[in-house]
């Protein structure tokens, strides 16, 4: 097979939520295989910081993906003024953790906006744009909640099970203009968002014993994932969901 198809020389992507975790590790992967990357926030002095570690730097495109008409409006400027976009990778996202009977309403509304309203903001945006023009990659993260659940995230895993149906959404709508839309899945990884996670001695057992693969993931372990659905590789994949997991959702 050839190593070109994966190459994403002299293509743009946006990634959402990227000044930090995930976002980041994925800006970073799609950069090194050749792409331009935009940065995405709402923190402009974060973004600024995060773009620093770019070899010969990342643009910063600030804007809150929960807004409808403020997504729209930056990618339509951004369109206009700069170029394409070819690649997005929809990764904003948050956590809240709380037993069911006693979870805030007003966070499991922020956990709509965040995890599912904004890919539909800027997945909406950015698609009729690569519409026009016949060609696109939109990929979804979505998470191991996407098929599982755990005590005291049910709206969570509500919105990364949105996720995996509004990516296939995508694609059955958007297939036919030449778009290819997929969601990478993670499993448990050390990022900011799982620190509390991460410090449970006994949470952390647990996972071990949990995962096939006896570990947490490191961030470094979606640039593939990322990449091939990035990527001409993917060419015929749409509406897939590609579980990074280590193996738990394989296994009981």
């Amino acid at each position: 097979m050839s190593v070109g198809l994966f190459e994403l020389k002299g293509r743009r992507a946006l990634v959402t939520g990227s000044s930090q975790g995930i976002g980041l590790a994925l800006a970073k992967g799609l950069a090194a295989a050749g792409a331009a990357v935009i940065l995405n926030g709402r923190d402009e002095q974060k973004l600024a910081r995060a773009a620093e570690g770019f070899e010969g730097g990342a643009r910063v495109l600030a804007f809150d993906a929960t807004d409808h008409q403020a997504a729209r409006q930056a990618v339509d400027a951004f369109e206009e003024e700069t170029g394409a976009i070819d690649i997005l990778v929809n990764n904003a996202g948050m956590q809240f953790r709380a037993p069911l009977e006693e979870f805030p309403a007003d966070a499991f509304e922020q956990l709509l906006r965040t995890n599912i309203s904004s890919i539909f903001n800027v997945g909406q945006a950015v698609a009729r744009h690569m519409i026009k023009r016949g060609a696109g990659k939109i990929i979804n993260i979505a998470s191991v909640q996407t098929a599982l659940a755990r005590p005291s995230i049910a709206p969570y895993t509500a919105t990364k099970g949105a996720a995996g149906n509004l990516t296939k959404g995508m694609a059955t709508d958007w297939a036919r203009f030449g778009l290819q839309c997929n969601a990478i899945a993670p499993g448990y990884f050390d990022t900011p968002l799982n620190a509390a996670l991460v410090a449970d001695a006994d949470f952390s057992a647990w996972l071990e014993k949990r995962t096939p693969a006896g570990r947490w993931g490191r961030v470094e372990e979606l640039i593939g994932a990322c990449i091939f659905l990035a990527s001409d590789a993917s060419s015929f994949v749409n509406g897939h969901v590609l579980y990074v997991d280590g193996g738990i959702t394989a296994s009981l």
